[in-house]
């Protein structure tokens, strides 16, 4: 009973204190209440922060990660560890970014909503939203291209530009510019 009272009142702590670095609507879901990973995160982000690693991030992210806009990044909060994933890159200051519940992201994707335009390379076009569905494996040094839409259950190669949609989904797609290698057939 002791213990109990102790982890409930230092999980309380813990609360308070990260409220004044993070948006406490994310202190919650299986990472938080089935799990220590979720409270570690706060901790260590807390850190990163003090030294001006993610400072406008809202949730706690791998201090190599870069989120241009929180706010338009939608994700479902059980996916919090996507974020803890090392050199990802979401360039998401003009559009948003949808990540399906379930989906896996390597280290080092850049899923980006807006190019430079190629007129004037200190401007950029208008973004265009990026949609990936539920249960998607998005491989090690990919890269997601704006206007993007990727259907439930994709897999994409390891090395992969996405340059285009596949709304199918239950496909592994791959390559430069990426294309479909394989459809998905689950056995029932």
């Amino acid at each position: 009973m002791y213990n109990s009272h102790l982890s409930y009142f230092l999980k309380k702590i813990i609360i308070f204190i990260s409220s004044f670095f993070y948006d406490p609507k994310y202190f919650k879901g299986k990472y938080f209440e089935e799990k220590v990973s979720g409270w570690m995160w706060l901790l260590i982000g807390i850190k990163n922060k003090i030294l001006g690693f993610n400072i406008n991030t809202k949730f706690p992210v791998h201090p190599s990660t870069n989120i241009h806009n929180c706010d338009n990044i939608q994700f479902d909060i059980d996916d919090l560890h996507i974020f803890q994933v090392p050199g990802c890159y979401y360039n998401n200051f003009s559009a948003k970014i949808f990540l399906g519940k379930g989906t896996y992201i390597a280290p080092n994707v850049g899923i980006i909503t807006a190019n430079h335009d190629f007129d004037n390379l200190s401007k950029h076009l208008p973004g265009k939203d990026v949609t990936i569905g539920d249960n998607c494996w998005i491989g090690m040094n990919s890269v997601i291209l704006p206007g993007v839409e990727l259907g439930n259950n994709t897999i994409v190669g390891a090395g992969s530009i996405v340059t285009k949609s596949f709304k199918e989904g239950n496909i592994v797609i791959g390559g430069n510019p990426a294309k479909i290698i394989k459809k998905i057939t689950h056995n029932e």
